[in-house]
């Protein structure tokens, strides 16, 4: 998940508080179905938003942002009359926690295989959160080019925004605490189809 540093790290105690030993589960927010039908009226609302899909490009943040890129060009290309190249973005290097998340950080590779110059970008993620992560892909696309115009699709905002960021289409708002977590699980790396809203679990004081 993109913002999972935001979303997974875990509260830090102060010296004698109780500490975080891990989240359960409080509510289950969407469904595979609700996220099929939630993916399938992002791409009808893509597609009136440009009038068609020729110049249009998809772009997915690595790991489920990519995959769900995926699945809203199969699902545009179904509406559409043109066939919509899909990229995969690895922000890693470009993120401003970089130093914090891992001495060593693990590095992907960026898979884009088309100019990005003159086209109509869809930069797709699956949880907005404080805009951090939109930030750093942002900056690694200026790097690839001059695309026309750049719009923001996430499955799921859940508020805290950090910085002036926001999407322009969404497939479901959560208000969420600063405490709690979205989980998305999409078969193709969870073999289950869900987005769940976790709470922390306080665990006795040592």
């Amino acid at each position: 998940m993109a913002e999972s540093p935001a979303r997974h790290e875990k509260p830090q105690p102060e010296s004698g508080a109780f500490f975080v030993s891990g989240f359960r589960e409080k509510a289950k927010v969407l469904d595979g179905a609700a996220i099929r039908r939630a993916l399938t009226r992002v791409a009808h609302e893509i597609v009136e938003h440009h009038k068609g899909t020729e110049h249009l490009a998809l772009i997915g943040i690595r790991t489920r942002g990519a995959l769900l890129a995926q699945r809203l060009a199969r699902e545009i290309e179904a509406i559409g009359e043109h066939p919509v190249p899909v990229g995969i973005l690895d922000i890693t290097l470009y993120r401003d926690d970089l130093s914090r998340i891992a001495p060593n950080p693990v590095v992907h590779a960026t898979e884009i295989s088309f100019d990005v110059a003159g086209l109509h970008l869809i930069l797709v993620d699956d949880v907005l959160f404080t805009g951090r992560t939109i930030r750093a892909a942002l900056n690694a696309i200026s790097d690839l080019g001059r695309p026309n115009t750049i719009q923001l699709a996430v499955l799921v905002d859940r508020g805290h925004r950090e910085l002036p960021i926001r999407a322009d289409y969404v497939g479901k708002n959560i208000p969420t605490s600063l405490q709690e977590r979205v989980d998305v699980r999409l078969n193709e790396l969870d073999e289950k189809e869900e987005v769940v809203l976790e709470v922390p679990v306080d665990a006795e004081r040592s």
